[in-house]
Parts: structure tokens; C-alpha cells; sequence
């Protein structure tokens, strides 16, 4: 039987405890910084207009971009949240815009050639649908689930991440493709074709048997055998070096695990589920909200802020939170539905209140407290950090992440609703 998570418990790293001195966040709290994160977005929306939002802020404010990134999913989705909580016709009439963006993406084909359709398309289409019945939406989506089934390599059995299809550097997949999957699962839902979620289901196979270590960290990649399809190596590219854990990739892990369990509750999703959280628990600073690589625990820096950047110069990422929250609030869900009897279920309730000190954390000491056009809902996310043992390209460094913003809205949503997903 599963135990709750014992925060600050005995199983931290030495020097890594994380005690409960972060009160939970009340639902007044909750429904407060929501309210908050909406008006920052109807604050953002003139100055977008038909644009995209970057990827990451710079000196605090967000340039617009092209739909052509990776991450422009994630403001029209920050859109619908705000919709759904405010019933504002004008979020609803933006959002809609973008579905005809989205549209126009996947009909021209205009940087998709990479596995990430479903980080563009669950927050912009998927939800869309979801919520309005917009056809052009569900047909933009479906398209994006077909684009990214091409992308299937059966030697191996997974969807490769970016590059040209079969090129040696490039026959990997990534950690973060567990929250691309539930498009797939749903274009199978919404179109009878099994092919999306069979794809689906032996992605996620392969991921499980090579993307996590022993200790139950994760890898950032995992390159394949073109010739045979077994396992070669897994790395950390976008983390310190390759042995280490990137606490973006483990927040990926956390939720794409949740979302895979609520596909199918299988008790050993379940315990690499819990066993990939207590790694990554254990691991924060007393603020619950990890330094950009989990190598930089608290037993190994010194000096360390209260939050953002401390004395030895190294960020936060706000972001990994939001996203660990939300699949501990998105397993809590599951188990909750599958629970039987009034005890209801324990590791459910220590998700979820683990997830709420992750909040209260978050909405009092990283969120914008100085709302303005183009800013953000969370400060102190880390993009992209260079090191010494990795070729990254330094951006995004100390500053709020689309998908760090989108994520806290989701998590607060989740507070005030019975929150139907997008994913």
C-alpha cells in the first residue's frame, strides 16, 4: 500500500528536507490568485492581438512571436482558463482567433516537424472543442494527432522528437512527449481509429522500460538503435550533465505518469509514479520549488535564497511546480474516482495536500505581484540554462515561462472546479 508523501520525511536527501513550514493554500487563496491570472490575461490580450506569445519573458515582459514555436499552445489555453473562469465573452472570441491560427498551422505545415503537437494543440484545439463544439478545432487537432503519428518509429516503438526522420543524432525520444500522448488518445476517441492510441500505448511502454533510472530519476533522452530498436543510452541533455536529473524533465514525468495512470490504472504506473515524486520531493528546497537541475539540492548549495537565484548563481524553475502540481492534483483525481468506501482514499488526500503547499509557495512568493501588459503569472522559471557539461543555448533564465503560466492557471483551476483536462 502506498504511503503518503512525509514531508520533510525521512525519505529526503541529508540536508534536503522540506518541512511543512509552507502552509497549503486555502481556497480563498486559490480563488484569488486565479483571479489574478485572469486579469493579467485580459491584460495581455491587446497587446497580442493576432500574435503569439514567446516562450519565455525578457526583462519581464513577454515579446510576441509567430505561431511557429513549440510553446504558442500554451497562451491560447492560458485563454480558455480565463474563460472558463470569468465567462468573458471577449477571452472566448480570442480564443477562437486562435483556433483559426492553429488551423492554419497544421494545414501548411508550418513547424510541426517534431513530436510536440500535443503541447500546441491540447490547450488550443482539444480545448476548444471541448468547450464550444468548434469544429474547425476538432479538425485541427485530429490533423496534429496525424502529423504526429508520422513521426512513429517502429524500430524501437516511439514517436521521435525533433529532426529528420531516421537521422542517426537524432533517433531519441524525450521525457516530455508523456504529455503529447493524450492527443492521440483522444483523436483514437474521437475518430474510431485505433492506430493513435496503439501508437500511444507502445510510446509509453518504451518510455517507461528506458526513461527512468534505478532511483527513479529520470533521463531528459533516450536514443534508440536504428538497426535493432533496443535501448542505447539515455542523457540530460537540457540539465546540468548527463547523469543528472532536470527538474523540468521530473515534473514532466510527474504528470504524464498521473495522465498515463488515468488511461489505465495500473498499480505499477502507480508506484513509478510515487517513487519518481519522492526522488523529486526530496530534492527541493524548503520552498518547494527546485532549482532548475535537482543536482543543486539544498545539500549541495550553500547559501541558497528564499527564492529566484541564490549566492552560488543558481535560478529556480518556477515552472517545474506548476507542472509536479498538476499531476499531483491530476492523480488525486484518479484515485478519488476509484476509491471505494467512505475512507476514501489517503494517498490521494497526500497528493493533493502536497500540491497545495507546492501552491501556497508559488501564489505567495513567485507570482507577479506587479501586474502590467506582457508580464506573466510566475516569476523565476528557468528555459534554458547553459553548463559546462551540456551545448544548450542560454535563454530564459530567471524569468516566466508560457508553460510555467499556463500550468499555474491549470493547477488553480483545478482547485476551483471539477476541472475537465484539455490533455
Amino acid at each position: 500500500m502506498l504511503k503518503g508523501f512525509d514531508v520533510g520525511g525521512a525519505g529526503a536527501v541529508p540536508g534536503a528536507s522540506v518541512p511543512d513550514a509552507i502552509e497549503p493554500i486555502s481556497d480563498r487563496e486559490a480563488a484569488e490568485a486565479l483571479d489574478r491570472a485572469v486579469g493579467q490575461v485580459a491584460m495581455n490580450l491587446p497587446l497580442y492581438g493576432e500574435k503569439c506569445q514567446n516562450h519565455s519573458s525578457v526583462a519581464g515582459v513577454y515579446p510576441p512571436c509567430g505561431n511557429d514555436q513549440w510553446t504558442t499552445g500554451f497562451w491560447p489555453g492560458e485563454i480558455w482558463l480565463a474563460w472558463e473562469r470569468s465567462g468573458d465573452p471577449e477571452f472566448r472570441r480570442a480564443g477562437e482567433r486562435y483556433v483559426e491560427s492553429f488551423s492554419d498551422r497544421i494545414r501548411l505545415k508550418i513547424a510541426v516537424d517534431h513530436h510536440d503537437m500535443g503541447f500546441l494543440y491540447s490547450p488550443s484545439c482539444v480545448s476548444a472543442w471541448k468547450l464550444t463544439g468548434n469544429e474547425t478545432a476538432r479538425a485541427a487537432a485530429i490533423l496534429a494527432a496525424r502529423q504526429l503519428l508520422a513521426r512513429f518509429q517502429e524500430r524501437g516503438a516511439f514517436f521521435q522528437a525533433w529532426g529528420p526522420m531516421g537521422d542517426p543524432e537524432n533517433y531519441r525520444f524525450i521525457i516530455d512527449c508523456l504529455m503529447n500522448l493524450p492527443l492521440l488518445y483522444w483523436a483514437s476517441s474521437e475518430t474510431g481509429e485505433a492506430a493513435f492510441a496503439d501508437k500511444a500505448d507502445r510510446h509509453a511502454a518504451t518510455c517507461l522500460a528506458h526513461s527512468f533510472r534505478f532511483d527513479h530519476s529520470t533521463f531528459h533522452t533516450f536514443f534508440m538503435d536504428r538497426e535493432t530498436g533496443k535501448g542505447l543510452r539515455g542523457e540530460t541533455c537540457q540539465g546540468f550533465r548527463a547523469d543528472s536529473a532536470w527538474a523540468r524533465g521530473q515534473a514532466w514525468a510527474i504528470y504524464g505518469l498521473a495522465l498515463a495512470y488515468g488511461r489505465k490504472p495500473d498499480p505499477s504506473a502507480l508506484e513509478l509514479f510515487d517513487g519518481v515524486t519522492r526522488y523529486y520531493l526530496a530534492r527541493l528546497p524548503d520552498d518547494l520549488v527546485p532549482y532548475w537541475d535537482l543536482s543543486f539540492n539544498p545539500a549541495a548549495v550553500r547559501g541558497q535564497g528564499p527564492y529566484g537565484p541564490d549566492s552560488s548563481g543558481e535560478p529556480r524553475d518556477s515552472s517545474s511546480a506548476s507542472i509536479a502540481a498538476c499531476g499531483l492534483l491530476e492523480i488525486a483525481d484518479r484515485l478519488e474516482e476509484g476509491a471505494t468506501g467512505s475512507g476514501g482514499s489517503p494517498f490521494a488526500d497526500s497528493c493533493r495536500e502536497t500540491a497545495r503547499r507546492m501552491l501556497g509557495s508559488l501564489s505567495r512568493r513567485y507570482a507577479t505581484r506587479a501586474p502590467g501588459p506582457g508580464k506573466g503569472h510566475l516569476l523565476h522559471g528557468t528555459y534554458s540554462k547553459k553548463s559546462p557539461y551540456n551545448a544548450c543555448t542560454e535563454e530564459g533564465v530567471d524569468e516566466s515561462l508560457a508553460w510555467g503560466d499556463y500550468f499555474y492557471m491549470e493547477a488553480l483551476t483545478r482547485l476551483a472546479v471539477k476541472w475537465v483536462p484539455y490533455w
